[in-house]
């Protein structure tokens, strides 16, 4: 019997070429791509990345991405900067992906990841020692409490009793005090110290509207002190039948809410320019809807004229004008304002009541 030969000088045969071991040639499928870097693919966050995503860019984006939370994982090195770098990325990634694939679970996915960028942030502030989002103390400290800002104030916008810049701050400044239970003490200071022009009025068209009741007059809440506040009722904001009203938050959290919305109504320059309603909700709507670097809009890309100028119970023609008179307070910088969009910064005077938003 013949022993097999491996020597390079083997006779030629079936299967070989000049003595050489002929390998057949790798099966193609019809249609598979030739290219893995003109045809990448990849995975994040359970998802897969299609290979002919577009634009280009984007798919690039995303698998690199994964590719770095999966690198960062088994680093086992905690570093919470990083991370919250990650996360704003895959916000902005996810976000553009949703803008062109239509997917409504990945803006949803999106806005966790903002989520996420803030609490790490929040997470690293708190072991450094500094404030929230980096050397910046914010007033309302958390995701959840500036969450909760922007509802009330979205609350608010659809339910006003009466129309106008005054009567949506004093709906505001009477929601924030009823809140938690639908019923709260005010006195005529509270509302005294607003620029509502006729007060009495507004009041009397609340009451005449069914929004609020009152154990006395208008004029009487308007007179009462802090040794004998009003007591008044907000019926749409009573507790239901479960014992839930509009709102799942409680006293404490409503203290809060309270407290920022005066911090940020009754700015001293705000005060001192003697600045009316409509500009004092424009402050408002800017410092609940800002990046965590005080741009205006998620990711500093500004806010919709049209949502802006309904925060602030104006028309969108009013805006130009609403918004530098708060660059002139002091408030804002680098603005601009074009037919559709609102950009700029809060300055870093009033940094501190901005409330970091989660990607839109």
């Amino acid at each position: 019997m013949k022993k097999p030969v491996f020597s390079s000088a083997a006779p030629s045969g079936p299967g070989r070429e000049g003595g050489k071991e002929r390998l057949p040639a790798p099966r193609v499928a019809a249609g598979a791509p030739r290219s893995r870097r003109a045809k990448r693919w990849g995975r994040i966050a359970q998802r897969v990345v299609p290979h002919d995503l577009q634009p280009v860019a984007l798919r690039d984006e995303l698998i690199e991405l994964g590719d770095a939370y999966r690198s960062y994982q088994q680093s086992g090195e905690p570093d919470l900067e990083l991370l919250a770098g990650l996360h704003d990325r895959k916000a902005l990634a996810f976000a553009s992906w949703a803008d062109v694939t239509g997917d409504g679970s990945l803006r949803a996915e999106a806005r966790r990841a903002g989520q996420a960028a803030a609490n790490v942030r929040l997470q690293q502030g708190r072991r450094t020692g500094q404030g929230a989002e980096g050397a910046v103390a914010r007033v309302l400290t958390g995701p959840t409490q500036w969450a909760h800002a922007r509802a009330v104030l979205a609350y608010v916008r659809d339910h006003a009793p009466v129309p106008g810049p005054e009567g949506r701050l004093l709906t505001l400044l009477l929601t924030l005090r009823t809140a938690s239970r639908g019923s709260g003490n005010v006195t005529g200071l509270d509302v005294n110290g607003l620029p509502l022009g006729d007060a009495e009025q507004l009041l009397e068209g609340f009451v005449g509207a069914g929004w609020l009741r009152l154990p006395g007059t208008a004029g009487d809440l308007l007179a009462s002190t802090s040794e004998n506040p009003t007591c008044i009722i907000v019926p749409s904001l009573l507790p239901r039948g479960d014992g839930r009203g509009p709102f799942d938050f409680g006293k404490a959290m409503r203290a809060k809410l309270s407290g920022w919305t005066q911090k940020a109504i009754g700015e001293r320059t705000l005060r001192k320019k003697k600045a009316p309603a409509a500009v004092r909700l424009l402050a408002l709507a800017c410092a609940a809807h800002s990046s965590t670097d005080g741009r205006l809009g998620p990711f500093g890309r500004g806010l919709e004229a049209e949502a802006l100028a309904g925060l602030c119970a104006v028309d969108s023609s009013r805006l130009g004008d609403l918004v530098e008179q708060l660059a002139a307070a002091g408030w804002l910088s680098d603005v601009s304002v074009s037919g559709t969009r609102v950009s700029g910064r809060l300055s870093d005077r009033v940094l501190a009541l901005g409330c970091p938003m989660p990607c839109a």
